[in-house]
């Protein structure tokens, strides 16, 4: 069995929640980047000995957050020693609007675990994109890159869609399912 983690931050708790949904269907370890743009020191050792690492993180202003930001500046160690070369990656992002550009956040994400010589694990959904399709479907939003989750602004973190809650299980089992065929 694969080796997950989720490095995630969570401006107001609703990321977490997708990280917690994700990392809770697969037995993933869950790494907090905290306000500071943090993790603890073992946290880079449970990432070193991951098979796979998911990044997380909301769309503020068209990107991730700083905090984020900050915390792949910090692995910059790990892309200079090849640390992390040849390891499974994904991603997920959420923010208030349908579209917020999120796919921006996604590329971010999907461009740091390409500068680790990383391989990326798209969605692998088709879109529930018909009359019909409602915010419960799996991958209403439509995603490819990886996995997009809206929230609306004033929605508190029982409220994230189920749907997008759905889809980030699709996604973790999709994420552990490839993991496993890589190492075997």
């Amino acid at each position: 069995m694969s080796n997950v983690s989720v490095v995630y931050f969570s401006g107001y708790g609703h990321t977490k929640v997708i990280a917690q949904t994700f990392a809770q269907e697969i037995s993933a370890n869950l790494i907090e980047i905290d306000a500071n743009g943090d993790i603890q020191e073992q946290d880079w050792v449970t990432l070193d000995q991951s098979d796979a690492i998911v990044f997380g993180a909301p769309t503020y202003m068209g990107t991730a957050p700083w905090q984020f930001k900050k915390f792949a500046d910090a692995t910059s160690k790990k892309w200079f020693t090849r640390a992390w070369q040849d390891k499974i990656f994904g991603g997920f992002t959420n923010s208030a609007s349908l579209n917020g550009d999120k796919q921006v956040t996604l590329i971010q994400l999907q461009t740091l675990a390409s500068q680790h010589g990383g391989i990326w694990v798209s969605l692998g959904l088709l879109p529930a994109n018909s009359k019909s399709a409602t915010r419960e479907d799996v991958n209403n939003l439509g995603g490819s890159v990886g996995l997009l989750v809206q929230t609306p602004s004033d929605a508190s973190v029982d409220e994230i869609p189920s749907g997008d809650l759905e889809t980030a299980k699709v996604y973790a089992q999709r994420i552990a399912t490839i993991t496993n065929k890589f190492l075997a």
